[in-house]
């Protein structure tokens, strides 16, 4: 008997190191920018272009955004290893996301909490049915879904400002932002428990492509002051210069990168000034 519980548990440590080893990698779902989302860019980077914004001062001055956001926490049963967690972890969420984007000038309202078991919509298999029934708010506003489970086995993914997107239409009602509920802080994603894939996928709802869109162009992420970057980074590789021939070594700290959480420290002021021009251009007009 002492035996059988010997190996019951030795069984359990080895699911649990498994389980950790799955998740050595970032994992966003979020889809390759459009060319009328390089378009956008390309007529935000004229404009900061010609104001001559200075990207290497700290006071640059951009409006105070405001956002206000909605959770909705879909879970496959009332257990919390399901996905129905509490507010608690919720809130240390909502702090690290608030405090994330308070350099920037941003600040996020929370206006609702809502909780949802459905078996189908927790392992991802009915995007549009489930923000169909659950979004909330204008376009302007953040909903953002908590899942046990998301596409791809990634940890996250959201969708890019849109020119258009009436209310009603698939481009409004699938806007928002995905998360698996592990990413939270004090999940069992070891690497990135800390909460940084919401800022991640935050940083894309806003108009922000990946540090290493583009790899070693001249155009990389449509954002000058964020070096080129070949390729995604793993773990925290300080001196990474995947671009040798370019200025600048790797973002590895900027969350729009693919560190681990422990390794980001913040965005660029270039993607401060873009994420602003987002907002006030296409999203708090549409």
């Amino acid at each position: 008997m002492l035996r059988l519980q010997a190996l019951v548990l030795i069984l359990l440590a080895a699911t649990h190191a498994l389980a950790a080893v799955a998740r050595s990698s970032f994992g966003c779902a979020t889809p390759p920018p459009t060319s009328q989302n390089l378009d956008m860019s390309r007529v935000l980077a004229a404009k900061e272009k010609a104001s001559r914004i200075d990207f290497n001062s700290k006071t640059v001055f951009s409006p105070k955004i405001i956002i206000k956001f909605y959770l909705h926490v879909v879970a496959s049963s009332t257990k919390p290893a399901d996905g129905y967690i509490n507010n608690q972890m919720l809130g240390k969420q909502v702090d690290v996301l608030k405090a994330d984007f308070a350099p920037m000038n941003i600040e996020f309202k929370l206006v609702n909490i809502s909780r949802t078991v459905n078996p189908r919509w927790a392992r991802d298999g009915d995007e549009m049915g489930m923000k169909k029934a659950l979004r909330k708010g204008l376009y302007h506003d953040l909903n953002i879904y908590i899942l046990p489970k998301l596409t791809m086995d990634s940890l996250g993914y959201a969708t890019f400002p849109t020119i258009v997107a009436p209310r009603g239409s698939a481009a409004f009602i699938r806007d928002g932002v995905n998360v698996n509920t592990q990413t939270l802080p004090g999940g069992s994603y070891t690497r990135f428990n800390l909460g940084r894939t919401l800022t991640h996928e935050v940083g894309h709802w806003l108009g922000l492509y990946h540090t290493f869109e583009g790899g070693c162009s001249d155009v990389g992420d449509m954002v000058s002051d964020t070096p080129a970057q070949a390729s995604y980074s793993s773990g925290c590789p300080k001196g990474r210069d995947s671009c040798p021939k370019m200025a600048g070594k790797d973002p590895i700290n900027n969350y729009m990168d693919y560190s681990d959480d422990a390794c980001y420290t913040g965005f660029s002021t270039g993607q401060r000034v873009r994420m602003a021009g987002f907002w006030h251009n296409w999203r708090l007009k549409s």
